[in-house]
């Protein structure tokens, strides 16, 4: 197998070369193994163990083992104990679940740290199909079905392309010791049923299922890139870049071009599904739901705003509400970027700057965001108009009005609805030469 793996390495992951590499190491034999082979090769290589301190007296076991193992082959090891259990119900997730969040994070704060180039796990072919099957019982889109990737980001599996009897059979043939988990004999886990129930079953079945599967995967993997080569172009035609005033980039899709496609819900999902939404009927819906409509992932929102969807950020905002302004501040950065300048003479003019008369300001000015009841005098038109009235005249949707920002006295009177109206107030004399140039940046 040796042989077979630097094989493997040179042509699949020759990148790995005189790289600093972290491999997450359990006790157990695919890890062991991994290591040994990783060493054999004479690769850069360091262990990291994480005690989940799910097994009692045998997470201590396994912990001592591979501390062991690290002395005898002289190399640096990382080790840290979870109280996983503690962190999965505080989470709210299942016991794996939380076990994986907590080891992944870990290995990124030793990356970081300690600036390794890679993590290598002892994920193999056999891990490949369980999951593929675990995934089928569940319900599963396409990424589903496309295995556990080779690369993802700075994570590498080199031996998905081996089974686990392969790897057993080089660790009896090389006298290898590892730990054996008693919890993989049971069948509490799905992972275990599967492992032990079903795959022997289709082993029988099919005694060449790991190669068949890798076709299969292979094949599936080649329509998902079709599939996301189409969904890049679709994407162009029917989503593009919203500028929210001062708020983040959004994404603005056009639910007339959408529902013109094949299967506008198919589509759908594969444009938002990076972004966390679970509810897909919900999603779906927004195409037909009335204007204002939204819904929440833990990361986004899905807002539909006349005819279009508008996806933002979900963040919840501790802002303050207001922000004041001295009369000898020359600039503001925070919560937005606004400059003052005292002029004495109207220059350029456009959306992003006012001119006002500085005789008729009454400090500290103050920059907060608008409130019901709040209204201007718009400059230009006669008498005041309520804000939300003019936000609705001109269109503006929810996420537009929610990261508008106004400038206003200190008697909270409206001098500027940033980047959108002045208000006629406080527009400069004619034969005034005490001016105020403010300008958003």
């Amino acid at each position: 197998m040796l042989q077979k793996f630097k094989e493997h390495i040179n042509l699949n992951f020759p990148f790995l070369k005189d790289k600093k590499l972290l491999i997450a190491i359990s006790g157990g034999v695919d890890s062991v193994v991994l290591t040994h082979l990783f060493s054999e090769l004479n690769f850069d290589i360091s262990l990291a163990h994480c005690n989940f301190q799910l097994r009692e007296k045998e997470s201590d076991l396994d912990e001592e083992f591979v501390k062991l193992l690290a002395q005898k082959t002289s190399n640096q090891i990382f080790t840290i104990q979870f109280n996983t259990q503690e962190f999965a119900l505080k989470n709210k997730l299942s016991t794996q679940i939380a076990a994986r969040e907590l080891r992944y994070n870990w290995f990124q704060e030793i990356i970081k740290k300690n600036n390794f180039d890679y993590v290598l796990t002892a994920h193999h072919a056999d891990d490949n199909l369980e999951t593929f099957l675990i995934n089928l019982t569940r319900g599963s889109g396409l990424d589903g079905f496309t295995g556990i990737p080779k690369i993802n980001g700075n994570i590498v599996r080199p031996l998905l392309a081996f089974s686990r009897e392969e790897i057993l059979a080089y660790a009896k043939l090389n006298a290898i010791d590892w730990r054996e988990d008693a919890s993989n004999a049971t069948t509490k886990y799905i992972r275990n049923k599967i492992r032990h129930k079903i795959l022997p079953v289709l082993k029988e079945i099919n005694p060449n299922l790991l190669e068949t599967f890798a076709k299969t995967i292979d094949n599936l993997q080649e329509s998902k890139q079709i599939i996301e080569d189409k969904i890049a172009d679709i994407s162009s035609e029917v989503t593009q870049p919203f500028d929210c005033a001062q708020g983040d980039n959004l994404i603005k899709i056009d639910i007339a071009k959408i529902n013109q496609l094949s299967n506008s819900k198919a589509y759908l999902y594969q444009l938002l599904k990076e972004y966390n939404f679970t509810e897909w009927n919900d999603v779906y819906n927004l195409l037909s739901a009335q204007s204002g409509k939204q819904i929440f992932s833990k990361t986004h929102r899905l807002l539909k705003d006349r005819d279009f969807l508008l996806l933002s950020k979900n963040v919840i905002s501790d802002e303050k509400n207001e922000y004041l302004i001295d009369e000898n501040q020359s600039e503001i950065t925070h919560p937005i970027h606004v400059t003052f300048e005292a002029i004495q003479q109207k220059s350029e003019e456009n959306k992003q700057t006012i001119y006002v008369d500085k005789d008729l300001l009454k400090y500290p000015l103050i920059v907060r965001k608008w409130e019901n009841g709040d209204y201007l005098y718009p400059l230009g038109m006669q008498g005041k108009k309520k804000l939300s009235k003019y936000f609705k005249d001109e269109k503006l949707s929810l996420l537009e009005k929610e990261n508008t920002w106004l400038l206003c006295n200190n008697e909270n009177e409206i001098i500027w609805v940033i980047n959108y109206r002045q208000d006629g107030r406080f527009s400069m004399k004619i034969t005034s030469n005490n001016l105020l140039k403010i300008t958003l940046h």
